[in-house]
């Protein structure tokens, strides 16, 4: 099972990479934003899963662990294969998806190329509390965004303890959610000067 690789990139497509790992050139299929982190003749490394099938072997690339454990899990829901899986992780990120799939949106998932309405039923249906399964994206549940941990790493190097950082923003979220607002479409600079605002009267 090859679950790592790294090497040259020597091409670049909008779905495949060719890396050269030992004189050899793999090619590795990827989702276009994989592809768009990538440049001609950079190291590169990426997380791999590798499909077998009677007459092929096809290996996918993720440039992190979290998207390649995800890939893995989707293909579990009955109906998607690797092609179906890897479009879902193109158009959503693992936070999106894990956000969706905790709410029940099923108007998030069934925009992506291939799914459908049916299959978004079947993916909530059939994933539903499992992303806690994946130590790597126990995060993605939707109580634990990507804001949330820049805030929470930007307080953190202001002097807070990781503690009070989230007290903090637990209490701005409060305090947002009152006035009709949710903090996720706020700019993450506005969101800063809320909850050091808010950490400097909490801590008196």
């Amino acid at each position: 099972m090859i679950s790592l690789l790294t090497g040259s990139v020597r091409s670049i497509s909008t779905d495949r990479l060719i890396v050269e790992v030992g004189g050899f050139g793999v090619s590795v299929l990827v989702n276009p934003q994989t592809a768009a982190q990538v440049t001609l003749g950079s190291q590169v490394q990426l997380f791999t899963s590798l499909v077998v099938r009677e007459d092929s072997l096809t290996l996918f690339g993720f440039i992190n662990d979290e998207s390649r454990s995800l890939f893995e899990l989707v293909q579990t829901v009955s109906g998607i294969g690797p092609k179906v899986a890897l479009s879902i992780l193109g158009a959503l990120t693992p936070e999106d998806l894990g956000r969706a799939i905790s709410q029940e949106d099923i108007g998030a998932i069934e925009k992506v190329p291939g799914i459908g309405r049916k299959g978004a039923q079947r993916l909530i249906l059939e994933l539903k509390g499992k992303l806690s399964d994946l130590s790597s994206v126990h995060a993605y549940k939707g109580h634990q965004p990507a804001w949330r941990e820049q805030l929470t790493s930007a307080l953190v190097s202001l002097g807070f303890s990781p503690k009070e950082s989230d007290g903090a923003i637990s209490q701005v979220i409060s305090t947002l959610q009152a006035d009709g607002k949710d903090a996720a479409h706020l700019d993450l600079s506005e969101l800063l000067k809320l909850t050091l605002a808010s950490g400097k009267s909490a801590r008196g």
